[in-house]
């Protein structure tokens, strides 16, 4: 045999025998978790299992040692059994994503949840988004007008910060965030509301989708009864989807409510896994997977662009040292406390200023609006902490200039905070109305 036709038939060879088994059987079912023939998978890729009824079901590789390829169900099924067929779908690498996206509600998976025409969509981007040089970043130098008076005025948000919104259950959150969302001058808004109620999703969905919100703003939503795989999965999605358009070199309004939904979805799949629990039940990847979500956000390292993100933080019974609030809040560029005795009260937005603050704040305005919010700071911080003496009648005016001043501004301090959920307040209007109130 010539030599030639000799290197071809061993190239034959080797492609065959390195020829790649996608499939396999399934050997046991553990719940949501199912053990597999092991083949080629990386965490992530996406299969398809057919159940005793034909039916076709998702799941996720979340896990493989040398006799077992460990999946995840995505969807509700009761039939599978072992020798159920496993096949490789997709290795979950990228999503689809354009302009398109503009104005609609996806799944986890990019599917339509709203009644328009499915997607036709060209680009693509990397779910797990793509590394960048921390160096080359821009710096954070202009303000972000989110439509609310006392954030932008006493919190001002720069472009490209990260924000945790920390809060219990029932003190105006989510009026929160579709204040910001509807008033924002960003150019998109990329909204991922991931394990919340289905009522609470449907009623957010339609209040913020009109004319002129429409054709800025996405929504991916995850309700509560689903695979917390899937509830991951959407968080990925939404950043990758504001990663996509920050390298369109626009201004991108991140809103993710909520990121305790994520670990707590997170912690379910790692207890499966056997992983050690640390502080309240939270494995160590739920800990290490915060940053590394956080961190896609921010400024660009190649335009213009930004993502200027906000993570709502629930304080399970009010608790702000819970192990995710604390994680979030040592790697974020700020934080907004909502009080439940401001709500009690009706000041909406229900902010304790004293409790919060932006990091970047005193980069962006000038040292007139930095001395006034402190001045403000400080009339609700005297106020607040000599309340109850006041009430009591144990106080005479004239003992002590700081309360005394916290008194007598405090109605005007209530006007100024109090802003009904119906009426935007532009960034400029709102530095003027705080400088009027102590010039």
């Amino acid at each position: 045999m010539p030599l030639e036709a000799k290197i071809i038939e061993n190239i034959s060879q080797i492609k065959r025998k390195k020829t790649i088994v996608s499939s396999g059987r399934v050997n046991r079912f553990d719940g949501n978790v199912l053990y597999c023939d092991p083949f080629p998978a990386p965490i992530g890729s996406l299969c398809i299992v057919k159940d005793q009824m034909s039916k076709e079901i998702l799941a996720e590789v979340i896990s493989f040692d040398q006799n077992h390829n460990m999946l995840a169900i995505l969807e509700h099924s009761s039939h599978i059994v072992a020798g159920c067929e496993v096949t490789l779908f997709d290795d979950g690498r990228y999503i689809n994503v354009d302009d398109t996206l503009l104005g609609r509600v996806t799944d986890a998976f990019g599917k339509p949840l709203d009644d328009k025409p499915n997607l036709e969509i060209k680009n693509k981007w990397p779910l797990m988004g793509r590394s960048m040089n921390p160096l080359k970043r821009s710096l954070i130098t202009k303000p972000l007008d989110v439509g609310v008076r006392i954030i932008n005025s006493l919190l001002t948000v720069g472009r490209g910060q990260r924000l945790g919104i920390i809060a219990g259950s029932g003190v105006g959150k989510s009026v929160l965030l579709g204040m910001m969302s509807k008033y924002t001058e960003a150019d998109v808004v990329v909204i991922a509301l991931i394990g919340e109620r289905a009522r609470e999703v449907g009623a957010m969905v339609n209040d913020l989708f009109d004319d002129e919100t429409s054709k800025k703003i996405t929504v991916v939503a995850v309700p509560a009864d689903r695979s917390p795989l899937m509830r991951i999965r959407a968080a990925n999605r939404a950043t990758a989807i504001a990663e996509y358009f920050r390298d369109q070199n626009k201004n991108v309004l991140l809103i993710m409510d909520s990121l305790t939904r994520i670990a707590h979805a997170k912690r379910e799949i790692g207890l499966s896994l056997g992983e050690t629990v640390t502080s309240k039940g939270y494995p160590a990847s739920v800990i290490s997977m915060i940053p590394n979500l956080i961190e896609r956000a921010g400024t660009s390292d190649k335009g213009e662009g930004s993502i200027t993100a906000f993570y709502t933080i629930l304080a399970d019974g009010d608790d702000n040292n819970d192990p995710v609030v604390d994680t979030a809040r040592a790697i974020l560029d700020g934080h907004i406390v909502l009080s439940r005795l401001n709500a009690q009260m009706g000041i909406y937005p229900a902010v304790d200023v004293s409790s919060s603050i932006s990091r970047v704040m005193n980069d962006l305005v000038s040292s007139e609006h930095t001395n006034a919010a402190k001045i403000f700071r400080k009339h609700i911080t005297n106020y607040i902490e000599n309340k109850d003496l006041l009430l009591m009648g144990g106080y005479t005016q004239g003992h002590d200039k700081d309360i005394d001043d916290a008194i007598t501004m405090w109605p005007r301090i209530i006007n100024f905070i109090t802003q009904p959920h119906n009426q935007k307040a532009d960034y400029e209007a709102s530095i003027s109305e705080l400088l009027t109130l102590y010039n």
